[in-house]
């Protein structure tokens, strides 16, 4: 089953950023979020548990939709899907890896940070990208700056995004929704404590946005 980026995006506001040290801390992690309200999940490569991670939490649940993210080579992509990923998400953007997630049926939202990057992505026919490291990058002023010479672009800002700016960028028109690692905080996940997760998810899930 095949879900666009655009359908994806809209499903909640905030898409939480994992990433675990084994397949078992991220069935926890996920079944808590999902519990709290958070269907979209987006679980990193930046550890070995990773495509085990995502397996497990594809399952859990039928309107659970589980991305890969840190996707940084074209290989990988295959390797995501087979493992159950539904999405990518990539840091940047090559010619290579949108060729590679076009050959597997692997929806992509792909990482910009300047307009080059984003003239390279709506070469490539994106509408929707992802705005990244989103803080270090310029923020809420430079989402505003990017909204008028690519008015019809929309983003997901992940970078430095938290409880408390969240609503500031949410309320921009220009994006959909942002990605965050607030909704998992390291000593939660550690104690296993899955009703702190699931509460800041719910809070997260409840995230006004800007009408688009």
């Amino acid at each position: 089953m095949t879900t666009s980026v655009a359908d994806i995006v809209r499903i909640g506001p905030v898409i939480p950023v994992l990433a675990f040290e084994s397949a078992e801390q991220g069935e926890g992690v996920s079944r808590a979020l999902h519990a709290g309200g958070v269907k979209v999940l987006e679980i990193t490569l930046r550890t070995a548990a990773g495509l085990a991670a995502i397996e497990r939490a594809a399952r859990l649940a039928p309107d659970i939709v589980v991305g890969v993210g840190t996707l940084t080579s074209p290989r990988q992509c295959a390797m995501a899907k087979k493992a159950g990923a539904r999405f990518g998400v990539s840091p940047g953007l090559t010619r290579d890896l949108h060729q590679a997630a076009q050959d597997e049926g692997l929806p992509l939202l792909p990482g910009v940070m300047t307009p080059s990057d984003i003239l390279l992505a709506l070469e490539l026919g994106y509408e929707i990208v992802k705005f990244f490291p989103a803080q270090q990058a310029g923020g809420v002023p430079m989402l505003k700056a990017l909204h008028g010479p690519f008015p019809g672009l929309k983003f997901c800002p992940t970078g430095g995004i938290n409880v408390d700016n969240a609503p500031s960028f949410l309320a921009l028109p220009n994006v959909v929704c942002v990605g965050g690692s607030w909704l998992t905080p390291q000593a939660a996940v550690a104690a296993q404590d899955w009703a702190q997760i699931t509460r800041l998810a719910g809070a997260a899930s409840a995230l006004a946005r800007a009408t688009k």
